[in-house]
């Protein structure tokens, strides 16, 4: 299991609105689907995690066991050297479905507020990525300190 760096924890809780994440989901038929996501927020320091209130083709797909790819970009990091390839992190992982308790409630609590405001009946649910690999544009593993 790879770790989130902790310098890059902060940015992606807060990058949206101005850099969603892209998350990425492989349809029945083989295709990817690629959908931005402003809900995409560090769970814990190898877990990333999304409030799923979609109805469309990635929502339908997700289940249990599901290979997730969350593509971050935030060009100021490669400005900085944090992120020196374009200022991207990609990493993959494995899905895990909440569709209520306590998993659901805690990252339902660290959902950004635009996007709380978008299921204000809190009709959706919690998808927890349990990160394999964590890796630079070039495919090499994060190493931030």
């Amino acid at each position: 299991m790879a770790s989130i760096p902790k310098p890059l924890q902060e940015h992606i809780n807060t990058a949206f609105p101005a850099t969603p994440c892209l998350v990425a989901t492989v349809l029945p038929n083989g295709f990817a689907q690629v959908t931005p996501r402003g809900s995409v927020l560090v769970f814990d320091d190898e877990h990333l995690a999304i409030w799923e209130r979609g109805k469309g083709t990635t929502n339908a797909g997700l289940q249990d066991g599901s290979k997730i790819t969350v593509f971050f970009r935030k060009p100021a990091l490669r400005e900085s050297g944090m992120l020196p390839k374009g200022g991207i992190a990609r990493f993959y992982g494995t899905a895990k479905l909440h569709k209520s308790g306590p998993t659901r409630d805690a990252v339902w609590s660290k959902v950004v507020q635009p996007e709380k405001d978008r299921d204000p009946e809190q009709k959706g649910w919690a998808v927890v990525i349990k990160v394999d690999r964590a890796e630079d544009l070039d495919g090499a593993p994060l190493n931030i300190k």
